[in-house]
């Protein structure tokens, strides 16, 4: 059987609608069809309720009993306990004088045990109720079976957190009790609120994101696992209606939704489907299995279900796939700011000409970036021949990494190059550049070591919060001193800083370097100097390359956390 496609939420709910009520029509008409024409018997409807006991006969008004077991006035249905799945016992009323039920004494039991603790109801026949079931009383299950007494209600499935103390040890168990008057006597059954089987079923749901449903078309009744109810949070005591289900789906989904409830409901072989439901505000995609369970007519009467909620799964795809777009990015962006710090650094930072072996020096100098992936930082160095015959040399850190700090660096190695061709001292040019970054509106700090070697030999130099350079002479490494050192750059506008002037001599080595080489967490960074000391001295003798590479293949001093730059003079 085919259905024409409905075009909207409200056309497929009342497809579903005009199909159910088909469905309950046609199985009328067979149920009230006569068997083998006029005057036969009429067949039993499926919708009609099954009796399990027929009506007692009365004799001289009273009830006999079924087994004979017990005197007259008793219900008779004890013969029947045997067949219940639960723990049954058939109980009799013990009252006071007013008639107010102040127990009951168990008449008849099957020998279903609902817990291993507790005893077989068919070991406490006789024994009053409290007596057997001494939690009954605290756990309010006595004053509900003695109202199934006075008002004649049943006790339809009322859950009871039974806890009774045995042999010193207490015991507890969540048991669903079911009651119902029999005559003057009230039949009682329990169970387990949940068996260990169902509990794995729950565990396995939920581990796996699944739950099961089952819709019964003729007599309306819908069962969900708390699986499913997880799924579209929803109360296990209210099941959604297929009608219900619609309204929660996403309207772009709703042609897949149509073909799919269409081929159950024309009792198909399992349908499957992915698809998205609006569940309290949040999208959710499940994957849904469902098997038709057909009649006698061949017709669906009943849908069996299965869902898997992959939203979880689908998220992390998600966030996977951003994940690898963002990383994607930020190495394009890392591989052009490479090239762009490449660039920067073959033009500021470049290899020593010859003109500085020409009045009598040796230079080398290496930078190595805190971070690999960085061409160059903060960190920068200076050493060239002035027109005037001097050498300018310098060394500095702007603070920070990455382009910015590239930036700061390169606008204070080209100022210093810029002041140092007035011939001013190296005081007065480090004074220009204090005063240069106290006027960026960046507000960063930098440090410095800046001077000159003139013909004699002799370094004039001006120190601004940078590590004094180390002097290696005859196989020993030292800090110079100075007359005064300086604060940050960027720290005070106006401060003067002077310069102080050390006589060099032939086979002398100059090293300047950047904290980098000498700070570490956590530690002073007097140490770290004194270590960088203890390592230059170690390279002696060796040529200003070698002693630079000995420095950066050292353990020691090779794991520094911030940029380092080192540069190495010496006088031949």
């Amino acid at each position: 059987m085919s259905f024409p496609l409905p075009d909207s939420i409200d056309a497929l709910k009342g497809m579903i609608g005009r199909e159910i009520s088909s469905l309950r029509a046609s199985v009328r008409r067979t149920a009230e069809r006569p068997l083998g024409g006029s005057g036969g018997t009429e067949l039993a409807s499926p919708l009609q309720s099954l009796a399990v006991l027929p009506p007692s006969a009365e004799t001289d008004g009273e009830t006999s009993c079924l087994c004979s077991t017990h005197e007259p006035g008793g219900s008779g249905v004890c013969s029947v306990l045997a067949a219940i799945p639960a723990s049954a016992v058939l109980l009799e009323p013990v009252g006071d004088e007013t008639g107010a039920v102040l127990d009951f004494r168990i008449v008849a039991g099957n020998r279903v045990r609902s817990a291993d603790w507790l005893e077989q109801p068919d070991h406490q026949v006789g024994q009053r109720f409290l007596e057997a079931r001494p939690g009954a009383a605290n756990s309010g299950l006595l004053a509900a079976l003695a109202d199934v007494v006075d008002t004649g209600k049943p006790l339809d499935g009322r859950v009871v957190d039974y806890t009774e103390q045995r042999l010193g040890r207490i015991h507890r168990a969540p048991l669903l009790y079911s009651a119902a008057r029999c005559g003057k006597q009230v039949l009682a059954t329990w169970q387990p609120v949940q068996s260990q089987a169902d509990l794995l079923t729950i565990d396995a749901q939920f581990l796996a994101s699944m739950g099961w449903g089952n819709w019964d078309l003729l007599s309306g009744k819908i069962t969900w696992s708390e699986g499913l109810c997880r799924i579209f949070h929803a109360d296990v005591r209210m099941p959604w209606t297929l009608e219900q289900l619609c309204d929660a789906l996403l309207p772009d989904d709703l042609t897949a939704f149509s073909e799919f409830l269409t081929s159950v409901l024309a009792g198909e072989e399992p349908a499957w489907t992915r698809l998205r439901f609006v569940i309290l505000g949040e999208l959710r995609t499940l994957d849904l299995l469902a098997r038709p369970v057909t009649g006698t007519d061949g017709r669906a009467w009943a849908l069996n279900l299965v869902a898997r909620d992959l939203t979880p799964q689908i998220r992390s795809r998600r966030r996977l796939a951003e994940t690898e777009r963002e990383s994607d990015r930020l190495r394009r962006q890392t591989e052009a700011e490479r090239r762009v710090a490449d660039a920067l650094r073959e033009a500021i930072l470049p290899t020593h000409s010859e003109a500085l072996a020409a009045v009598g020096l040796t230079v080398a100098a290496s930078y190595r970036p805190a971070e690999p992936d960085a061409a160059v930082g903060g960190d920068w160095y200076k050493c060239r021949l002035l027109p005037d015959g001097r050498v300018l040399v310098a060394i500095g850190d702007a603070s920070g990494h990455g382009l910015d700090a590239v930036a700061r660096m390169a606008q204070q190695r080209h100022a210093l190059a810029g002041l140092a061709q007035t011939g001013a001292s190296a005081g007065e040019i480090t004074t220009w550049l204090n005063e240069l970054v106290c006027s960026d509106p960046a507000g960063q700090t930098a440090t410095v070591v800046a001077g000159h070697l003139d013909e004699d030999k002799v370094l004039h130099w001006a120190d601004a919060g940078h590590p004094a350079p180390l002097l290696l002479r005859d196989g020993h490494a030292e800090p110079m001193s100075a007359d005064q050192r300086g604060p940050l750059l960027g720290a005070l506008p106006g401060y003067a800083y002077e310069t102080s002037s050390t006589q060099l001599q032939p086979g002398d080595l100059l090293v300047l370097y950047t904290d980098g080489m000498v700070e570490r967490r956590g530690e002073d960074v007097t140490v770290g100097i004194d270590r960088l000391a203890r390592a230059v001295a170690a390279s002696s003798p060796s040529t200003p390359r070698q002693v630079i590479d000995a420095l950066l293949s050292d353990t020691e001093l090779a794991g520094h956390e911030d940029d380092a730059c080192v540069l190495g003079i010496r006088v031949d």
